[in-house]
């Protein structure tokens, strides 16, 4: 006992002299930081003067000499690495194309800062193109706040990507990533990426904006209009043109708290219609009189039921309003709100609503770092939009199939397309250095859904569907990353995940089993032999089938796993010895039956992404052939 008091007074002793001891395994901190800003719009030469307070709270255990901002508008410009990118890359993206390249100086997008101060002093910096770099004047000591004043002025890009004026349908501003953004500091350091067209990663804080814009104007953004009655009763009358003042200039006044990013846009022509679902006030804007009004009109009852079906399934949507915004150059989410382009027919209508608005669970929420884990980001919701659209179907209130037994067979298609093609390339890679687009796009919504759908065939879907969940509830507002995501499984099934990480997103291994033989074994046993032609072990769900239509399941677990998924109620299953990760094959033996074996199939439900399907089936029709 006295050596224990001796061992336990010594350790007290070093954590209070070296408390750098303390920060040998830190806690997992993030930064914080609270905007307030103002916009001077000149919608005449589609330039804006803003006004930053940036209240920045330095939560690791870090002191830091230097920040850094985004500054994204600079990568609308001629030779910037977007452009550079999208005209070297083999298959640029058809949005972008060769468009930055001939824009005109009045076409182009700019972020100019004119003064930042740091605590009321000048500090010095330089912009590199789609960054700020900021030498600070006095260092942030870890959990310390500084006070970051600036001015900048802007010219708002031709739309091209996600922002810009005047976009394909005629909507006039389309206001994403147009702000000079504080970069994300993590346990990784700094995440200062330079824009080129893809994800983005942001800090969580709270948003205090005025927009000043001529009074012709409809603002519509991701957060709380403060002044209604200031800009003309603000969003009423529901389903006609807006009620607009007869002043130059109306300023917009809009709050939203404990989000990572603010978007808003705005035109002349906004109509709105909105409606209530499970106490979130949804609003829909959209340019009237373009021939897509029915399927505006019709978007409310619909969206109203997909985000009470999402919080039920997926976590409960925590925000108060959710806005679907006309705009942008197709569907991009922020929080708080959407930019979709609307001249779409209503199944496509409905798609990128969902779609967009998934993205408030994946990214908006659970805010991971998209750039460089982009398929926690797109595949997660993807897999989501899917399910919440199959329950919309199964109600009738969209058109569609509902089979969960098809509902993903285009990914596992196209996914099997990704594998065979010699262009996949790791999901760890950065969502700015794939090869090709089409290797990203694949990759982050493809195999990123895939993942997440094939985790409920190894660990079983009630555990699947109750992970996520508790995936929601542990790591909402922070940035989980793929390993804390991987344990929150681990806890809900009591099974070892890991190896699914290393081998299906760290690497391209690909998964290929087939039926190699069926034969006579000893003791009137029917011997089956299986072989694993991909680099990829899995457990395997192997289902008879006999003559008399009576199926049986042989589940063999694969060895790193320590354990078993549970049996599905109503199911015939005879668990084998554990399927070894390394080992090239799998033998196994059918006791004599009464009836005769009719067929043999791996994976019958197809949820094992196998690269190659046709050697998974042996059918004793076959044989006597």
């Amino acid at each position: 006992m006295q050596r224990l008091l001796f061992q336990l007074t010594c350790l007290a002793f070093a954590l209070a002299n070296f408390p750098n001891l303390a920060h040998a395994q830190p806690d997992r901190w993030q930064q914080r930081v609270d905007y307030q800003m103002t916009v001077d719009m000149n919608t005449a030469k589609h330039q804006y003067e803003g006004t930053q307070r940036l209240t920045y709270t330095n939560n690791s255990p870090d002191t830091l000499h230097r920040v850094f901002y985004h500054l994204y508008f600079n990568a609308f410009q001629p030779g910037s690495m977007m452009d550079v990118r999208s005209r070297t890359i083999v298959d640029p993206d058809k949005k972008i194309g060769s468009r930055i390249a001939p824009l005109s100086p009045d076409e182009q997008g700019w972020i100019k800062v004119k003064s930042l101060r740091q605590n009321g002093k000048k500090v010095e910096y330089e912009t590199n193109e789609t960054i700020l770099e900021v030498e600070l004047r006095k260092p942030i000591l870890p959990n310390s706040t500084a006070l970051l004043e600036m001015e900048w002025e802007a010219q708002v890009p031709v739309q091209i990507r996600r922002s810009g004026r005047n976009n394909a349908e005629g909507i006039d501003y389309s206001m994403a990533q147009w702000y000079p953004k504080l970069c994300e500091y993590d346990n990784m350091g700094w995440h200062a990426n330079p824009y080129v067209a893809r994800e983005f990663y942001g800090v969580w804080g709270d948003f205090d904006v005025k927009i000043s814009i001529d009074s012709s104007y409809v603002v519509a953004a991701g957060g709380y209009l403060q002044n209604p009655l200031e800009v003309g009763c603000g969003y009423e009358p529901e389903g006609a043109l807006l009620r607009r003042p007869k002043d130059d200039k109306l300023t917009w006044h809009f709050r939203a708290e404990n989000v990572h990013d603010f978007v808003w846009a705005a035109d002349s022509n906004y109509v709105q219609a909105t409606t209530v679902a499970d106490g979130v006030l949804l609003r829909f804007f959209w340019q009237k009189g373009n021939g897509y009004d029915p399927q505006w009109e019709a978007l409310p009852a619909i969206m109203a039921r997909a985000i009470v079906i999402a919080s039920e399934r997926f976590g409960k949507y925590p925000y108060r309003e959710y806005a679907f915004i006309q705009g942008g150059d197709g569907g991009m989410e922020y929080p708080l709100a959407t930019l979709i382009t609307g001249n779409r027919p209503l199944k496509s209508l409905v798609g990128v609503s969902i779609h967009e608005l998934m993205h408030s669970w994946y990214q908006m929420m659970l805010g991971t770092n998209e750039s460089l884990h982009a398929w926690m980001d797109e595949g997660f919701t993807s897999y989501a939009e899917k399910l919440v659209s199959q329950q919309l179907a199964e109600e009738g209130l969209i058109p569609g199939k509902a089979d969960p037994d098809t509902l993903f067979a285009g990914e596992y298609r196209e996914y099997r397309k990704l594998a065979l093609s010699g262009k996949e390339e790791p999901l760890t890679t950065h969502a700015d250095y794939f090869e090709e687009n089409y290797a990203y796009g694949k990759a982050a919504y493809t195999k990123g859904s895939v993942f997440m759908r094939q985790l409920g065939y190894i660990i079983g879907e009630k555990n699947r569907d109750a992970g996520l969940l508790r995936y929601f509830d542990t790591w909402k507002f922070k940035h989980p990353n793929p390993y804390d995501c991987i344990r929150i499984f681990e806890k809900q099934c009591g099974l070892e995940l890991d190896w699914y990480m290393e081998q299906f997103v760290n690497t391209t291994n690909t998964i290929d089993y087939g039926i190699l033989s069926v034969e006579n074994g000893e003791r009137k046993t029917t011997r089956v032999a299986i072989l694993r032609k991909g680099r990829m072990a899995m457990p395997l769900d192997i289902l008879v089938t006999y003559s008399n239509g009576k199926q049986e399941l042989f589940y063999a677990p694969l060895d790193r796993m320590r354990g078993e998924k549970p049996t599905e109620p109503g199911t015939r299953r005879t668990t084998l010895g554990d399927h070894r990760t390394l080992e090239p094959g799998f033998v196994f033996e059918i006791p004599e039956r009464f009836e005769r074996i009719a067929k043999i199939e791996i994976d019958p439900k197809q949820g094992m992404a196998d690269v190659d399907l046709s050697n998974n089936t042996w059918e004793a029709l076959n044989e006597k052939k």
